[in-house]
């Protein structure tokens, strides 16, 4: 099972001396990051969608096995709440084009607000090209029916799997010949890091669901202090354990100088 393996996004200054030697300067750190991993989710794209021009760019700087995972934009998710879904989504896969061969799938995160509206989903997905993929992340509840799991099987959709502090917070479907986690907060110290345990829970379930031959997107979002990068290497390491095959990671994450991970100044908003 290929596991691509990343973090939802890659600018956190507090990844110096983590991922970025000191005196990298910020404008070089994509080409760094890329260096170390193969896939990043990117989170820019919900706040404020890049142009095509950007998303060029970011393919010129990466080597062609780079992938990169788009958040949509909070306009078609948590402003239109999916309603008249057509242009927003037009948009965005006409911007995210100019990743090229460097696209992945494209992450629906929705409000914590939205109620459970199989209609409206399904609406949603008609919208996207037929080759383009699809991970939903629902936050209410009432998403866990029958119905919805029939819409995203039956759009190809996956369901986005999502752990807040070592739990699971939907139920594990398998909707698609494909896979999405994300991992948002772990229970170990330091905050928000992830237990050697945990992780290899994971890994578990993941290659007990997903055959050799698909595809499984993994991405860290507990970036505070580089607890991200770090519990991506132990991932991956527990990932293989378990037989499955993992995109590249780095091989030893760094420390701060001051050997404190946490990190200052960034909201929960930040890491949606």
């Amino acid at each position: 099972m290929p596991v691509l393996v990343g973090t939802s996004g890659w600018q956190y200054k507090d990844w110096r001396h983590v991922l970025y030697p000191e005196g990298l300067p910020q404008r070089l750190w994509l080409e760094e990051y890329a260096r170390a991993f193969a896939t990043v989710e990117s989170n820019n794209a919900f706040y404020r969608l890049p142009s095509r021009e950007n998303f060029a760019a970011w393919r010129e700087r990466t080597p062609a096995d780079f992938v990169v995972a788009v958040k949509a934009s909070r306009y078609l998710t948590h402003i239109q709440r999916l309603r008249e879904p057509e242009e927003p989504v037009r948009r965005l896969m006409d911007h995210a084009a100019g990743l090229g061969d460097r696209i992945g799938p494209v992450l629906l995160q929705l409000p914590p607000t939205l109620r459970a509206d199989p209609a409206l989903l399904d609406a949603c997905l008609r919208c996207f090209p037929a080759a383009a993929r699809v991970a939903v992340e629902p936050r209410h509840d009432s998403w866990w029916t029958p119905r919805v799991r029939a819409v995203l099987e039956d759009r190809g959709a996956a369901l986005c799997w999502a752990d807040v502090r070592g739990r699971p917070v939907a139920p594990l479907w398998r909707t698609a010949d494909w896979g999405y986690l994300r991992l948002h907060e772990g229970r170990a110290e330091p905050w928000p890091r992830y237990g050697g345990q945990a992780l290899a829970g994971w890994a578990r379930r993941l290659t007990g669901t997903w055959a050799d031959a698909e595809d499984v997107f993994v991405y860290f979002n507990n970036d505070p202090g580089g607890a991200a990068v770090h519990n991506a290497v132990a991932f991956a390491r527990a990932a293989r354990a378990a037989g499955a095959s993992v995109t590249r990671t780095p091989a030893k994450p760094g420390f701060p100088p001051d050997g404190n991970p946490a990190r200052r100044g960034a909201g929960p908003a930040e890491r949606a």
